[in-house]
């Protein structure tokens, strides 16, 4: 009897220590996947972007007049209403930027990259919100890995928006630079020409053991190991295979890696690792004291200039 009851109880002591990891994964997956979004606000987000920028306000009041700043909505396979902004270029071309944002952002949130291509470089623009942000539907946010697929279909209805002739680049930043890098390793139709990558991680996995560290002091084992397994089981994809030194080692087409030396959110050794796996054509901008997702901001005018000099190569 006794031996019985030891037995009962080392079986429950298993499934305890045996449970504790799943729901410490669980939490992280929701902490990550489902946190407080701040790309939903778009009143504080648009606020938030005049005050950075002051001069996204009289270019959005300048296009709103003109009837060119509009929006768009599109039905994913599976269902998920998807939103995006677009704006024609002043002058009729095929030039088009496709602009990602990061992560707990939204279309608004990249603006300030919209007006660069629009206004300053002379392209057609179309800025998605990604799943759970802005206008778009959606429950959680996919970390890039599923949000190409959504990348793709707004690629497709990018360029026949805009004449079925399009020469495209793909920029993205942090969280959408991910997604464009992860894009990239994938099979690209013929008007994609080159792709702009500013402060992306390596993969999901290596940058959810970095904040799991980062913010709570913890290894990644067994949380992160465990939250790897809900997230295939909740979402179909892993933090692993979510990996855009996977894809970028498949990219053929040109590559420009932006990433401030001063990112410790997503750290400078990332790029690193990223650029040394692409293939050429690649170009590398190492910018001085810029923080993690700063680069524009700090320098605006090289960062435009460099932009350029970059896709003329490609597009014309």
């Amino acid at each position: 009897m006794r031996k019985k009851r030891l037995i009962i109880r080392c079986i429950i002591a298993f499934c305890i220590v045996l449970l504790i990891p799943f729901l410490g994964g669980q939490y992280m997956l929701d902490y990550s996947l489902k946190p407080e979004n701040r790309g939903r606000d778009l009143d504080s987000s648009w606020q938030y972007m005049f005050e950075e920028y002051p001069y996204l306000s009289f270019w959005k009041d300048s296009l709103e007049k003109a009837g060119a700043l509009k929006d768009t909505f599109i039905y994913s396979p599976d269902g998920v209403k998807l939103h995006s902004y677009f704006v024609p270029a002043s002058d009729e071309t095929k030039k088009t930027a496709l602009i990602v944002h990061g992560y707990t952002d939204n279309a608004i949130r990249m603006m300030m990259i919209g007006y660069m291509y629009n206004k300053k470089l002379g392209f057609n623009i179309l800025i998605p919100d990604l799943r759970n942000s802005g206008l778009s539907g959606g429950n959680s946010i996919q970390m890039g890995w599923l949000d190409r697929i959504d990348v793709r279909q707004w690629m497709d209805v990018t360029n026949s928006m805009f004449g079925d002739s399009t020469e495209m680049v793909l920029h993205g930043i942090s969280m959408g630079a991910a997604t464009v890098m992860m894009e990239s390793g994938d099979p690209q139709p013929k008007y994609v020409k080159c792709f702009v990558e500013d402060c992306g991680y390596t993969s999901v996995w290596d940058e959810f053991k970095l904040q799991l560290n980062d913010e709570f002091g913890l290894p990644s084992f067994p949380i992160l190991d465990a939250a790897n397994i809900l997230c295939q089981m909740e979402y179909g994809w892993n933090f692993k295979e979510a990996s855009a030194l996977n894809q970028v080692a498949k990219c053929k087409l040109p590559m420009f890696f932006i990433h401030g030396d001063g990112d410790t959110y997503v750290p400078t050794s990332m790029v690193y690792k990223l650029y040394e796996t692409k293939a050429a054509p690649k170009e590398l901008w190492i910018v001085p004291g810029a923080k993690h997702a700063m680069s524009y901001y700090d320098y605006t005018e090289e960062y435009t200039k460099r932009v350029k000099t970059f896709v003329d190569k490609y597009i014309r």
